[in-house]
């Protein structure tokens, strides 16, 4: 008897994952434009915020969006420039360290043989090679900047995506009437998230500069570099900060000893430890937070579909699908399931 009503639940379930799969591909297929696309409205979402303020305040838009857009100019020509100058220095140097690395790795090796431990020296420097973290890390910073060298067709994309969101509230008005739900759905959404990413853009901000003093007075090479990766790992929340560290420990360790490179963590234990614990949880508000398994499996699938970059952006997609999922009662639970063990009641727009 009740064969007949599961059979269309699993067909339907069959053709979601179907259509689920075809989607995935077709992103994975276009990833250069998805990129530029995901990059031109995660500017667009930043940079909402100024904007309307400055129209608020009387401007013109077309002044307004001038301002913002030059804005948007010369943090892409500074990030360029970062990336460009410092990566090319440290994978010029890159060798180096690796050598310096490969010799303390085998300082500490012989540290425990002559303990009566015994180590297989070949088999780990094999397969934990620290030297490869900094080359990674590198590698993904160059990938982030040569997408941003595009920076023509980003600054464009973010034009029209202004221009477009002055005049989407009277389109949809007129589609939909003044209060109808679909109105008041986007409106919560679209709100939860020019809150959430000006707040984390901010705190992000703020740790980026912090991460860069330390560094200097310590006096670790390349402190631009860590900041700006501290910057942008500081958009996933619980593990990013610990990420964002590694570089800079192995590489303090490398030129300046054990010493520094333990102030180094230190750095970012307190940074972590204030801006986490305390600044964000204080302006983000509660049922903002993610699951730390979501967190991981959303760097490995959109690292997967959009590579180095796809990570950068990775928390801040999963985040607009909680986000989404928050404002519908029907969705509610989905929301519920991603958030953290933290959230004690869901975001309120």
């Amino acid at each position: 008897m009740n064969e007949p009503s599961r059979q269309p639940r699993a067909t339907q379930a069959l053709y979601t994952m179907a259509a689920f799969v075809i989607v995935i591909a077709g992103i994975k297929s276009a990833e250069s434009i998805m990129v530029t696309f995901l990059l031109s409205a995660f500017f667009a979402i930043i940079c909402a915020v100024p904007f309307l303020m400055l129209q608020r305040r009387g401007l013109p838009a077309w002044l307004s969006i001038i301002l913002v857009v030059l804005t948007i100019g010369l943090m892409q020509v500074l990030l360029i420039t970062i990336i460009t100058t410092s990566v090319k220095d440290f994978s010029a140097n890159l060798p180096i360290y690796q050598e310096k690395l490969r010799s303390v790795t085998l300082h500490g090796i012989a540290i425990f043989q002559s303990w009566g431990i015994e180590v297989p020296t070949e088999k780990i420097l094999d397969t934990f090679n620290p030297g490869n973290i900094l080359k990674a890390s590198v590698n993904a910073l160059g990938s982030l900047g040569s997408v941003l060298s595009d920076s023509f067709l980003i600054i464009l994309t973010v034009i029209f995506m202004l221009f477009e969101g002055m005049s989407l509230p009277k389109k949809l008005k007129l589609a939909f009437g003044e209060n109808s739900p679909q109105i008041q759905y986007l409106r919560r959404f679209m709100g939860t998230v020019k809150r959430y990413m000006s707040i984390k853009a901010m705190v992000s901000l703020i740790t980026g500069v912090i991460v860069y003093v330390a560094l200097k007075i310590i006096g670790v090479d390349y402190p631009l570099l860590w900041s700006l990766l501290a910057f942008l790992l500081n958009f996933v929340p619980n593990i990013g900060s610990i990420i964002a560290a590694v570089p800079p420990v192995i590489l303090a360790l490398v030129q300046l000893g054990s010493l520094s490179a333990l102030m180094v963590a230190l750095v970012y234990v307190a940074i972590n430890m204030i801006v986490g614990n305390w600044i964000e949880p204080r302006y983000m508000g509660k049922g903002l937070g993610l699951s730390t398994l979501i967190v991981f499996m959303s760097l490995v699938f959109w690292g997967w579909i959009l590579g180095p970059v796809g990570m950068f952006l990775s928390v801040p997609l999963t985040m607009l699908l909680k986000i989404a999922f928050e404002t519908s009662e029907d969705t509610l639970w989905i929301s519920i399931l991603m958030g953290s063990d933290a959230d004690e009641e869901p975001i309120k727009a």
